[in-house]
């Protein structure tokens, strides 16, 4: 009884008053199964191929190519996390719209890995640009490191590919 002579209502069970989240895809192992699935696998797999050929290729233009690093390696992390979530089914204990998150990193994903591919394109279009190296004039990229970016070109273009086809799947899920 509370001072007034009313009865002080119980406090509220936490299980009923959070909605449950909302999502999809399906939990565990069982996402593998689902093209949303195997697309994450694929960009995690093409992702971790930029970062590797980008990174093998000395990086002979820091500014445009430090992009590219910086967002192959920060979505290869990411995306590691986000199949991770869904593989140990955390998503079921996090109150959110799962649904929307999705779309959203796979959209922000997208508009990033489009522009590093674009940068990854012309740092290897400059393969025939002349530089004054102190002596002697010589290509900006060496013959092993024009074939390591356009291998790197290649494969930033089917991960943007992959990460649209993510960000397609995920617009249907979040408006049906």
């Amino acid at each position: 009884m509370s001072a007034g002579g009313a009865p002080v209502p119980p406090p509220p069970n936490p299980a009923v008053s959070f909605p449950a989240p909302r999502i999809t895809l399906p939990v565990g192992p069982d996402i593998l199964r689902t093209y949303s699935g195997a697309f994450v696998c694929l960009e995690i797999l093409f992702g971790g191929l930029v970062w590797i050929l980008v990174a093998s290729s000395n990086v002979p233009l820091p500014l445009l190519q430090g992009w590219v690093m910086f967002v192959s390696v920060t979505a290869f992390i990411f995306s590691l996390l986000f199949l991770g979530v869904f593989l140990s089914g955390m998503v079921t204990q996090i109150d959110a719209n799962w649904n929307f998150l999705d779309f959203a990193y796979h959209f922000t994903v997208f508009v990033f890995y489009f522009g590093a591919f674009l940068l990854e394109a012309a740092a290897t279009s400059l393969h025939d640009l002349r530089c004054n190296m102190t002596m002697a004039v010589q290509p900006l990229l060496s013959d092993n490191q024009y074939n390591i970016n356009v291998a790197a070109t290649i494969f930033a273009f089917v991960t943007t590919a992959c990460y649209g086809c993510s960000l397609a799947l995920a617009l249907r899920r979040w408006r049906p």
